[in-house]
């Protein structure tokens, strides 16, 4: 590590390939925990497309879910009287504006970046696949303390219309191949779309800006809560952000929030495919 401070200087490798930022003549020494992630950042290209990108990903999730909303809203309103095997079909529906999220920034990489694999660091690394999962084991411990709290002290006397997790069970119509689509998709399709939105796009704009990387820790954690639009788990959705978001923080690379985040909805899925029906 101390050889490759040597070789490139903070003011080489972050300051130049992000918006010419000057910085002085004086170097600026970083502490260990922050140059991996500083120096991979340098090694993008500008990436002040991220925030249309975001805004392209996220309007064509919220379009497309009021879309299904309303032609399906009959549908919605008499799903009790529909048979099990008539609902399996409704989960895919479900799921589709959730591939949107990802889609927006992709092709927004295609085109004015250098792909997925430069922009985001999507492809994991054996560094970040451990601490990508410690993170996930983090934010998986989080998340149940803060909503078992919530659950005693604030919401116990609330009804509730359910998580996402329930939801996805209901419409299923209990345990089928349907389900076991929407449990493998909330390990590896929700950590990928979510993660080129929120820690893809949205967070390389941020860095691209000079945000302090706190400062984007906590803003993304922010969207990655509201965007899952449930209230009484808001926040600890936001506290598992933040672990989640440490492992984009550490090592520069969504490769690694992929991972925490796929370890986190771990349990989850489980729970929706053998438990929740």
């Amino acid at each position: 590590m101390d050889e490759q401070r040597d070789e490139t200087s903070w003011v080489d490798a972050y300051a130049t390939p992000m918006s010419g930022i000057k910085v002085g003549d004086e170097e600026r020494v970083l502490h260990e925990r922050d140059w991996e992630g500083q120096l991979v950042a340098a090694a993008r290209g500008p990436m002040h497309w991220g925030i249309p990108a975001f805004f392209l990903g996220y309007g064509s999730f919220y379009l497309v879910g009021l879309v299904i909303t309303a032609v399906f809203a009959t549908i919605a309103v008499h799903l009790d009287t529909l048979p099990s095997a008539d609902r399996g079909p409704l989960v895919l529906l479900a799921l589709a504006p959730n591939v949107l999220l990802g889609v927006g920034p992709a092709v927004m990489s295609w085109w004015k970046g250098q792909g997925l694999r430069r922009d985001f660091g999507i492809v994991p690394t054996r560094r970040d696949l451990w601490i990508g999962a410690l993170c996930g084991l983090v934010a998986l411990g989080l998340g149940l303390l803060i909503n078992i709290l919530l659950q005693n002290l604030v919401f116990k006397n609330s009804a509730g219309g359910g998580n996402a997790v329930q939801q996805l069970s209901g419409l299923s119509g209990g345990r089928s191949v349907w389900l076991a689509i929407a449990a493998l998709f909330v390990v590896f399709g929700a950590p990928l779309t979510e993660e080129i939105l929120v820690r893809g796009a949205l967070w390389g704009a941020l860095e691209h800006y000079r945000l302090h990387r706190y400062a984007i820790l906590g803003l993304t954690s922010l969207m990655f809560a509201f965007m899952h639009q449930e209230p009484t788990v808001t926040l600890a959705l936001f506290c598992q952000g933040l672990a989640i978001g440490t492992a984009r923080m550490i090592t520069g690379r969504i490769g690694a929030s992929m991972i925490a985040h796929a370890t986190n909805n771990l349990i989850p899925a489980l729970l929706l495919f053998f438990v929740v029906h």
